[in-house]
């Protein structure tokens, strides 16, 4: 507690202007990338939340890169933005697998794979995703791994994950801070329970997306 006491308090606030600025310097999404974000945006505008910002798929990739990644898994990929980030990251011979239930959301990913030269590094399972994960073997192969999908499934993604992710690898998971709302005890929304219990675990970054290592 003396150290948590010593260190500052103090954060940087994140203005949407910063954060716009922010995205102005880095780097930009290629044609491909603004293409499916302006396809998900015309064919799914009550959904488009579901898909990543440029920004975090920067970093994802860079990420993924800086690891030498070569194995990475995804729970949730929609159409495909993340997925794209991803395995552009990866090394030589890398493979990314992909799980998703959703065959009209994954056909637009597919497409996408092709078009930026990628359909040879990723596979689709559609299915439950803890299906998909249980009837993996139990060795760890995933050097990367990515949760982004129905909250309340969380910590069961999370526990087949774990203990297939290398040691040294990482595992990214999105919304863990569910908007600020899993400061708020009154809630009693599973969402946030299931993101509340998530943040206690080992070696987080304080983000929305929590990074841990393994």
């Amino acid at each position: 507690m003396g150290y948590l006491r010593s260190v500052t308090r103090h954060h940087e606030q994140i203005s949407p202007q910063l954060n716009d600025y922010m995205a102005a310097h880095s780097s930009p999404p290629d044609a491909v990338l603004l293409e499916l974000a302006d396809e998900t945006a015309q064919r799914f505008p009550d959904r488009v939340g579901l898909q990543i910002g440029p920004e975090q798929g920067t970093f994802m990739t860079l990420l993924a890169r800086i690891m030498g990644a070569r194995s990475a898994v995804e729970v949730g990929t929609f159409t495909g933005y993340s997925s794209i980030c991803i395995a552009r990251g990866l090394g030589e011979r890398g493979r990314l697998l992909c799980c998703d239930v959703s065959e009209e959301w994954t056909s637009v990913a597919q497409r996408y794979w092709q078009k930026a030269g990628l359909a040879d590094r990723v596979e689709l399972r559609l299915g439950p995703a803890l299906d998909t994960l249980r009837a993996l073997a139990a060795d760890p192969a995933f050097d990367l791994a990515f949760i982004d999908a129905d909250k309340p499934g969380y910590i069961g993604y999370w526990e087949e994950i774990v203990p297939r992710t290398r040691p040294g690898g990482a595992i990214l998971v999105d919304n863990t801070l569910s908007h600020g709302r899993v400061i708020d005890e009154s809630s009693h929304d599973l969402n946030v329970e299931q993101s509340a219990s998530l943040t206690t675990t080992p070696s987080p970054m304080s983000a929305s997306t929590w990074c841990c290592c393994r």
